[in-house]
């Protein structure tokens, strides 16, 4: 199968390092085409910046459709995950809910631990977006901010274990969560973690894996219907074909 690598992000180290992890978690057969946007913010860091990230989603998708087989959302907070869903008939699947989906299956609640006060409410958000608040613990962030986001998983190394700490003794996690990009692969590094960690881009890796051999039909009916042909004005050659069915 061919999995494309979607970095909503403009940040190359990002997609570089998480493509680095997805790797490791390939099948045999399993062909990763890692896309980094070209448009948009360095990171993704609010609901705002998120919806702009969304239609970058969309048109970059609609670029790579005949290309591949299953797409990775890779940024948590998945944005534009249910527009796909909606528009697409491969499998797509998103870091946060994967990675929610995942600790589902290690304990029964589940906290993110993550490297910016500023991601808390887009973070909690996803939560709510998919149901699962009864089993939610809620969020665990450094106080200060970092300096460089190619630099977070060094700068904040040790406050990050201490906040896996804090999740599990005083918000009774039983799975902890690294939530965001630039933390791809930190659960690996964590050997003494009081509880299960979970990566989430290994996570969206595994699942989309398991999807593509699922051979799931797209939507013929349901909320998730393909939306009927419709033109557009000043959108993307790619994207506008797939909303007008022209593609």
């Amino acid at each position: 199968m061919r999995l494309l690598l979607l970095n909503p992000n403009m940040t190359l180290k990002m997609t570089v390092d998480m493509a680095g992890v997805a790797t490791t978690m390939l099948n045999h057969g399993s062909t990763l085409i890692p896309v980094t946007a070209t448009t948009g913010f360095p990171y993704i860091s609010s609901r705002a910046e998120a919806l702009v990230a969304g239609a970058i989603t969309l048109d970059t998708i609609a670029s790579h459709r005949n290309a591949v087989d299953a797409v990775v959302i890779a940024a948590f907070g998945d944005p534009g995950l249910l527009a796909a869903r909606e528009l697409f008939d491969m499998p797509i699947v998103g870091m946060a809910e994967a990675a929610m989906l995942s600790a589902l299956l290690l304990g029964q609640r589940f906290s993110f631990v993550t490297f910016s006060r500023h991601l808390r409410p887009w973070y909690e958000q996803s939560v709510i977006q998919s149901g699962l608040q009864n089993r939610f613990s809620g969020v665990r962030t450094p106080d200060t901010d970092f300096k460089s986001i190619g630099s977070v998983q060094e700068e904040l190394f040790d406050v990050l274990r201490d906040l896996v700490q804090q999740a599990v003794d005083t918000d009774g996690a039983d799975v902890v969560i690294l939530a965001g990009a630039p933390l791809a692969g930190l659960a690996q590094r964590y050997t003494d973690s009081p509880v299960p960690l979970v990566d989430p881009i290994s996570a969206a890796v595994t699942q989309a894996q398991a999807l593509f051999r699922l051979a799931p039909r797209g939507a013929h009916g349901g909320s998730f219907t393909r939306p009927l042909p419709k033109p557009s004005t000043g959108l993307p050659y790619a994207l506008a074909a797939r909303f007008n069915h022209t593609d």
